[in-house]
């Protein structure tokens, strides 16, 4: 895997990128509001007020850095550019000096590293492709191969950075989707065969309910179902029902019919947690990260109709202190990140969000390419 143009259907995909409009401003106040963008740009200048001069808020999760940086490329402060270009440049370097000689993302416990291997290799791939940055090219080189290497035998991968025979769960083959995917929105090449394998092992993670999860697919779709963290249904959250979605949007399963079902138990979530005037976030940093993504990629009806409820709760639940500068501006953490470690997932996640109808990142401007589509609809 090199820091090449990409050949075959990959091409295709980028040849489509090539060609693609500047990124457009929101389609009309039904995704972007007044108070919306104020709340993005109090976001933003929090994460900046409290980053520090290493770059990586106090945090040693490179993931977490990750998300700061990917906060900052959304609003469209891209490192050497914007107001904030300076705090984004900071964040990513700090990522960058990090990488271990394998090309490992991961300077926390070896129990966390793939998750911030993925996260963090999926915001450089951003990075990358806004900036073409020559000291992330190869950082993010390495960090494709290491994921091509360490995906296990069924197409999943590990907690730990290496192969084994099974995958652990779902959310850890979203984070390496989404950088998989990200190489490719960024010119970079990735062997077909690491993807058609992890569509396999995310398929595996849908379990429909009424049925045995091993039936043939016509009767698995008589029923309701969704994807859940083990295979056989453990731990079926709406998280998990996102996380599939995403990763099959990334991988061009536009049209899988489970894109649907876990749609479905989304769109009821966001219904029932996304209430007006409410006092925190309607979900946790990690379940606000898919839940938004998958209502962007799916697109449609499902994004018209369920951002804005999910948007204004957003807004809503910004801590607005005004006495308090620590406290202006920013989402709480809640879930297993807390302090300012939690603080700051929170807060970069809803600016990611609440940015994303401006369409500043790559992967939020090439809509579905066909080419990929046909590669494996057959699969």
């Amino acid at each position: 895997m090199r820091c090449t143009p990409a050949s075959g259907w990959l091409l295709a995909a980028l040849v489509l990128l090539a060609v693609a409009p500047a990124p457009a401003r929101a389609e009309g106040e039904w995704e972007i509001t007044p108070a919306s963008e104020k709340a993005l740009q109090q976001g933003i200048e929090w994460l900046a007020r409290n980053q520090g001069a290493e770059g990586n808020w106090t945090s040693n999760d490179l993931g977490l850095v990750s998300m700061g940086a990917l906060a900052f490329l959304a609003a469209g402060h891209a490192p050497g550019r914007g107001q904030y270009g300076e705090a984004c440049q900071r964040a990513l370097n700090y990522v960058v000096a990090k990488a271990k000689p394998s090309g490992l993302l991961n300077i926390a416990d070896a129990q966390r590293d793939m998750y911030n291997h993925g996260l963090s290799a999926f915001v450089l791939g951003q990075a990358y492709g806004m900036s073409s940055d020559p000291r992330i090219g190869p950082a993010l080189d390495k960090a494709l191969k290491l994921i091509q290497q360490t995906q296990c035998a069924d197409g999943g991968w590990d907690y730990h950075a290496k192969a084994q025979a099974r995958g652990h769960d779902l959310s850890l083959a979203v984070m390496q989707a989404k950088a998989l995917r990200s190489a490719v929105d960024s010119g970079l090449e990735v062997p077909p065969e690491v993807i058609e394998t992890a569509i396999r092992s995310v398929r595996q993670h849908y379990t429909p309910r009424g049925c045995p999860h091993n039936a043939a697919e016509d009767e698995q779709k008589k029923h309701e179902g969704q994807f859940s963290y083990t295979r056989g249904g453990g731990q079926a959250t709406t998280a998990m029902a996102a996380a599939g979605v995403v990763c099959l949007q990334e991988f061009a399963q536009y049209d899988d019919w489970r894109i649907e079902k876990n749609m479905k138990v989304i769109g009821d979530a966001i219904r029932d947690r996304a209430k007006p005037k409410m006092s925190s976030a309607p979900f946790d940093a990690y379940t606000l990260y898919y839940v938004g993504q998958a209502l962007y990629q799916v697109g449609g009806n499902h994004w018209k109709t369920l951002y804005p409820p999910l948007r204004d709760s957003l807004v809503d639940s910004q801590l607005k202190s005004a006495g308090r500068p620590d406290e202006q501006g920013k989402w709480r953490g809640s879930g297993r990140v807390d302090g300012k470690p939690g603080d700051l997932y929170m807060t970069a996640v809803a600016c990611f969000i609440l940015a994303m109808p401006n369409r500043y990142l790559p992967i939020l401007q090439e809509g579905k390419i066909e080419a990929m589509r046909k590669q494996f609809q057959s699969k």
